[in-house]
């Protein structure tokens, strides 16, 4: 990973055209809902921007501006949701925005400008191998009963990582439980950690910790090793771009190939091996997490040359290439549900708010967030909301509960469910 030094001319490329702040011409279908930057669209000032942040980083290199405890703030006020990159490269794709607003964060770090809230959730990780103050012996808690192999006492072929929210979430505790269910009942030869199981580190290095990340980087590449699996499957879209982005970017190879529970589900629908009969009389929507749509796109490695100039279209992060395909063709593979598209979808999605340490450090900001993503779903007439990612979830529920909506949040998982026959 470039440090902010090496990331000038992206600084410098800014033209302060502030397309940044919004869904792509072309894409836009309403003004109601034509922004895509919730940072400065809720405290409406251009610094909160990417572009903003691209000017301010680049006056810190040059000495012209020096990093305070409201310039921290604003930094971090930003879920790095990645929809600034989106439309940026949508008409400047020479510019890599969410690499400076990710060093920019490591930059404030190495300056001690760091917030209270994101100090325990590092504490935490340290302590615990958890983002949420959680103690690690219940880490496996989640799994009791269910009879998953435990991959320090057997080797498996499929690695159920589950992310520390899924492990940890008593109101999301049923949905990873059938997550597992089902793949054992798929004759999945799946094996969980347990309480051995630690953090990603995606959220320690989003909120400018990268050393973490990679200390976590290395057990996860141990354990994965020691447990003879090929195959990782994830419910967290958190961990999936950690572990498709963040590590390769940064040097780390897992030594296997790793899949959203959304892609399995998806592959057993196209082979033929999983037949969804049961009618689900039930208007959706589908809500794009960011990690596992515009932020979940491969890191594409190989490329040594001039990225500023000769970079090929197939080397750009421009978040087209996501995950968001086999969560849609799943709920469409499901009789009797109707899927009703919102207006920001796919790269181009609204984020629920819960990203890149703003739920830990801004809850207001983040329910604000969700709120704005709340009110284009229910403008579709949709009766839930479905998504794939538990800090998705979490922050909807959330939201939900305290501003009195009327709207269901589903996992993908609930939704398969009620087509299986369950509840």
């Amino acid at each position: 990973m470039s440090n902010l030094a090496e990331l000038k001319r992206d600084m410098e490329g800014c033209s302060r055209c502030s397309h940044c702040k919004w869904v792509p011409m072309a894409q836009i279908k309403s003004w109601r809902y034509a922004k895509v930057c919730p940072s400065v669209d809720k405290f409406n000032f251009h610094m909160y921007s990417g572009g903003g942040k691209m000017i301010a980083a680049n006056s810190i290199l040059e000495e012209r501006s020096e990093i305070t405890d409201t310039f921290a703030d604003i930094v971090y006020a930003c879920q790095l949701c990645g929809a600034c990159q989106v439309s940026c490269q949508a008409y400047r794709d020479d510019i890599d925005l969410s690499d400076v607003l990710l060093q920019l964060r490591a930059k404030c770090v190495q300056e001690a400008y760091v917030l209270p809230e994101h100090l325990e959730v590092i504490d935490s990780m340290k302590r615990e191998d958890n983002t949420l103050g959680m103690q690690k012996r219940d880490r496996g808690n989640w799994a009791e009963g269910l009879d998953i192999p435990n991959i320090n006492k057997q080797k498996v072929d499929v690695l159920f990582h589950v992310g520390c929210q899924f492990s940890y979430d008593e109101e999301l505790r049923e949905t990873v439980r059938s997550w597992a269910k089902f793949l054992k009942d798929q004759g999945v030869d799946i094996g969980i950690a347990g309480k051995d199981e630690a953090c990603c580190g995606g959220r320690a290095f989003e909120i400018g910790y990268q050393g973490e990340m990679k200390n976590f980087a290395e057990d996860m590449t141990s354990r994965v090793k020691a447990s003879g699996a090929k195959l990782i499957v994830t419910p967290c879209s958190d961990c999936y771009y950690t572990f498709k982005y963040l590590y390769p970017k940064n040097g780390i190879d897992l030594g296997v190939k790793v899949l959203h529970t959304t892609e399995y589900v998806d592959s057993l629908i196209k082979n033929g091996s999983l037949q969804l009969r049961n009618k689900v009389p039930m208007k959706v929507t589908y809500h794009d997490p960011c990690h596992l749509g515009r932020r979940g796109e491969i890191y594409k490695a190989g490329w040594e040359g001039d990225n500023k100039l000769f970079r090929p279209v197939r080397f750009k992060q421009n978040g087209c290439l996501g995950i968001y395909d086999p969560p849609r063709d799943i709920i469409k593979s499901i009789p009797g549900v109707e899927l009703i598209e919102m207006e920001r979808i796919r790269e181009y999605s609204w984020c629920c708010g819960a990203g890149g340490g703003v739920y830990e450090a801004f809850p207001e900001f983040a329910k604000w967030t969700a709120a704005e993503r709340i009110e284009e779903a229910k403008s579709t007439g949709a009766e839930a909301i479905v998504t794939a990612c538990p800090w998705c979830e979490r922050v909807f529920n959330d939201t939900i509960e305290e501003n009195g909506e009327d709207i269901k949040i589903l996992d993908m998982m609930d939704l398969l469910t009620l087509s299986l026959g369950g509840k």
